[in-house]
């Protein structure tokens, strides 16, 4: 049994634990590997987990780490654990033009929040920069990050939305988002590069994520919205596998390698709320009614892939109720998954 993370050092370890499986696909690499947008929520995972498994084989590949790195706090993570950095404005073509070279590209860079009245910026993060990272990397194999949001709202017993469904983006967010694939799958088909578009929701790594929001709602005494009343989560660690992992898999445009990446099952706020309720000792207060559709997504492909997740929805509950309860560190960056007009 996996167990329960009691310290973000416990977590870092935990989250970035490298499968055989996965050491397999990376002896499959050569040359070094690019981790673009490795200072967002789920990079300095990857870059470690990537690292750790290069470690495992004896391999001399690089895993260089691509951001920004305006915060102190971020480097010095990445330097403690040997992390090539390369910090990098991606929305500019003379410093993407000067990223190392690389046979494998991880792209995770993106902008969400704070975007609702500024569409140029949601076209510049999610458009105009993809396509600059995809030319710079014309030949090379890409696993590129995107959303479950590019998707419809749909019911809860439809199972959710599988890769051969129509896209249908809610929001300008989601639209961007669709752009960012497109972006890549331009820049595939011209170049017959493999690509793996992954859509990812929602990731949890005890100090974010969808269960954590519900997690202090119920501790704080705040009242859960029902309104979107349905959603799917996953480990960070097994998100971050399966979306390695899905280098076996890359396949140029037209017809890329699309996997939604998230658990084996769709959660009910309700019940999940009426579960940290019981595990946290507070009392739960509702407002709203549960909504017809939502956001979800089908993980078939993915087990049938890779297999089911190393931590179950139930256990990733009870790990998340732990962290909560005895007050450990949090990011501070709500999911707002419950936004149903796709603005943020």
């Amino acid at each position: 049994m996996i167990h329960a993370p009691r310290s973000v050092e416990e977590l870092d370890l935990l989250a970035s634990e490298p499968c055989n499986a996965l050491v397999e696909t990376l002896g499959r690499l050569d040359g070094d590997v690019i981790v673009a947008g490795a200072g967002g929520k789920m990079g300095y995972h990857l870059c470690l987990m990537l690292k750790r498994g290069f470690d495992i084989l004896g391999a001399s590949n690089r895993v260089i780490a691509v951001s920004r790195f305006g915060d102190e706090e971020t480097r010095a993570l990445f330097e403690s654990q040997y992390l090539t950095m390369h910090p990098a404005d991606l929305t500019d073509a003379a410093s993407v033009a000067e990223l190392p070279d690389a046979a494998t590209v991880f792209y995770l860079a993106g902008r969400k929040f704070g975007t609702s009245d500024s569409p140029e910026t949601l076209a510049l993060y999610n458009e105009v920069m993809p396509a600059l990272v995809a030319e710079r990397y014309a030949g090379a194999k890409i696993v590129a990050l995107s959303t479950g949001c590019v998707y419809p709202f749909v019911e809860p017993d439809s199972g959710g939305s599988t890769e051969e469904d129509e896209v249908g983006p809610v929001g300008d967010y989601a639209v961007s988002c669709l752009g960012r694939e497109a972006a890549f799958l331009r820049s595939s088909e011209v170049h017959r590069s493999p690509l793996a578009l992954i859509r990812l929701n929602y990731a949890v790594d005890l100090r974010y994520g969808v269960l954590v929001d519900l997690a202090l709602k119920v501790s704080r005494g705040e009242p859960v919205d029902l309104t979107t009343g349905y959603f799917n989560c996953l480990w960070q660690g097994d998100a971050i596998s399966r979306t390695i992992r899905s280098l076996d898999h890359a396949t140029a445009a037209p017809q890329p390698f699309v996997l939604n990446v998230t658990g084996s099952r769709i959660l009910s706020v309700r019940e999940v709320a009426l579960t940290f309720e019981g595990l946290l000792n507070h009392k739960v207060e509702f407002t709203g009614t549960e909504a017809a559709t939502a956001w979800l997504s089908n993980a078939g492909k993915s087990r049938r892939l890779f297999g089911p997740p190393s931590v179950s929805e139930d256990r990733l509950i009870n790990w998340v109720a732990d962290w909560i309860d005895h007050e450990r560190p949090l990011l501070g960056k709500p999911t707002h998954f419950e936004v149903r007009d796709g603005k943020y």
